[in-house]
């Protein structure tokens, strides 16, 4: 099943879920008026939710650019950093060390969760100087979830996975960090896919918390990126989610996010332009690729085994501010 959110003149947005086609809907309001609802009462909603995704007939065409991110905003967003080659690779181009429980203690930040850009909503340049980048990840939606779940019990409590643009501003981040306290300005909005989907539309993809397929980033129409989300994915979700209910619990409408999908095969491309910039380092001693500007297009998505589109594709304008 894939659900999306309509614009229609409110904070939240109206309900919809999205037909097989991937270009046509149906209005769900009678059942929830938004997709926090239905995750606030997911027992009752999500059954109703497929019979009427699965009846006959045809629905409405859909237009990517009249919907909002899946959620508007969220209870908590909440973004890791699953891909371990992602880590050393950005930690190496501003000249920091790994931790040195890299592989055993994941590495989780809070973000801000009130101002989610839609998949096709400008990303804002506020300032050249601050680097704007793009970040290509997985995210799950949760539904509410205990304190201590542990990893092997955490499926359950993942009713929905999106796509999700982390636009980061590169040059604040150092400064950010050697005060000790983590990101905060360094990450203006995020941006997420059109669809929401539950796990069982992967079919196999789906596999102990990680999604195997490939995660498409473009810019400027070429490919910069065709990574594998799954087998370098060293936290599972699964593990994500054990250690953020370490201490507490989490409502339903939580995002978890993948951090950027990070292989450490050249060949695959990259999903950020760090990642690009710190190789060219490594490679020549200086980095070429630029950040962000003015005019450039960023597309994000995913396709399965069969080449159709799951969630539709993020697609965003940078615009100076």
């Amino acid at each position: 099943m894939r659900l999306a959110t309509l614009r229609d003149g409110t904070r939240d947005g109206a309900l919809i879920v999205v037909l097989p086609d991937g270009r046509s809907y149906r209005a769900a309001r009678h059942i929830a008026p938004n997709l926090q609802a239905a995750l606030d009462d997911w027992s009752r909603c999500e059954p109703l939710l497929r019979a009427l995704a699965a009846a006959p007939g045809e629905g409405l065409p859909l237009d990517l650019a009249a919907l909002l991110a899946p959620l508007p905003r969220a209870y908590e967003w909440i973004d890791g950093s699953a891909y371990l080659n992602h880590v050393r690779l950005v930690r190496k181009a501003r000249g920091a060390e790994p931790p040195p429980t890299l592989e055993t203690d994941p590495l989780i930040y809070q973000g801000g969760s009130g101002t989610f850009l839609g998949p096709r909503d400008a990303i804002p340049l506020l300032n050249p100087a601050w680097g704007l980048d793009f970040e290509s990840e997985v995210a799950v939606v949760l539904g509410d979830t205990p304190a201590q779940t542990g990893a092997r019990d955490a499926a359950p409590y993942v009713r929905l996975i999106v796509l999700v643009n982390d636009v980061t501003l590169r040059n604040l981040i150092p400064d950010e960090l050697a005060k000790g306290f983590g990101f905060f300005c360094s990450k203006p909005s995020t941006a997420f896919s059109p669809f929401a989907l539950t796990p069982d539309e992967l079919g196999e993809a789906w596999v102990d918390g990680r999604v195997h397929l490939r995660l498409k980033t473009e810019l400027d129409g070429v490919t910069v990126g065709d990574t594998d989300a799954g087998p370098e994915m060293h936290f599972s979700f699964f593990d994500l989610i054990a250690h953020i209910t370490k201490s507490r619990a989490f409502t339903a409408g939580t995002i978890v996010g993948s951090g950027t999908v990070s292989n450490v095969d050249p060949e695959r491309g990259v999903s950020c332009l760090a990642e690009r910039r710190t190789r060219e380092v490594l490679e020549s001693g200086k980095a070429v690729t630029a950040f962000l500007v003015d005019g450039q297009t960023v597309r994000i998505s995913m396709a399965d085994a069969a080449g159709r589109d799951l969630f539709g594709d993020i697609l965003q304008r940078v615009v100076a501010q």
